[in-house]
């Protein structure tokens, strides 16, 4: 019973997160910019319970790793109240 509603809860994240990427995505092709920009970027790659972070700037890197440590905390959490649950 739990488990189905927190697939139907993820699921639900994971379109409102791709809804919101391409809404913003649309927003910066239409409002458009003349000047000069530094671009930065970075990603986290999560592999059973390490992540992994990379990032173009000290800034970008610190906050993929603050989201990748809440991430993996949050993952460990619903394993474990899975497990107490279902015993």
């Amino acid at each position: 019973m739990l488990s189905s509603y927190l697939f139907y809860i993820g699921l639900l994240a994971m379109i409102i997160g791709f809804l919101l990427l391409f809404g913003y995505l649309i927003y910066l092709a239409i409002k458009g910019s003349n000047r000069e920009r530094e671009v930065r970027g970075g990603g986290i790659i999560i592999i059973g319970p390490i992540p992994i972070v990379f990032g173009s700037s000290k800034g970008i890197t610190r906050t993929l790793l603050i989201l990748a440590i809440a991430l993996t905390l949050l993952s460990i959490i619903l394993f474990l109240l899975q497990i107490i649950l279902y015993k």
